[in-house]
């Protein structure tokens, strides 16, 4: 992975040691072995996540979350690890999403494409992560929202 700080000193590191382009084909390849929400635990593991880390095999993860004016950030997870800004650490936790399907055989989704879906101002407000079994489709808001849809 590549390793940065932007000026506020916020973590830029891009996921998966691929590059993120225009195109954002940045997971093609990539096997998805899990798929967890990140939850707040006080209000519950019953509503949205608040961020969803995409576990890939070899022991790297991409972590989605949302920013306060509902735009995407996609950066490096740190799985098995809570993201930084879980704080205090007791009060999160990492929770499979039950909205999703199992990995289909073999244990992993394939990506074969990635896609961002941006508003007028270039901001990343969604991502499809393409894969030979179908797409996941991960929407921010006030928390985060996804979905598998089947081809």
């Amino acid at each position: 992975m590549t390793v940065g700080r932007d000026e506020s000193g916020e973590d830029i590191r891009e996921p998966a040691g691929r590059t993120r382009g225009g195109d954002s084909d940045w997971l093609k390849g990539a096997w998805i072995t899990a798929v967890h929400g990140v939850f707040y635990r006080p209000e519950g593991i019953t509503g949205e996540p608040e961020a969803i880390e995409f576990v890939l095999s070899g022991g790297e993860s991409v972590l989605l979350t949302c920013a306060s004016d509902w735009t995407l950030r996609i950066t490096p997870g740190s799985w098995p690890e809570l993201p930084a800004w879980c704080v205090p650490a007791g009060q999160w936790q990492f929770s499979p999403l039950t909205s999703l399907p199992v990995p289909p055989y073999g244990g992993a989704w394939t990506v074969t494409g990635t896609e961002e879906l941006r508003d007028g101002k270039g901001e990343a407000r969604e991502v499809v992560i393409r894969c030979e079994d179908g797409d996941f489709v991960v929407v921010a808001g006030d928390t985060m929202s996804i979905r598998f849809v089947r081809p």
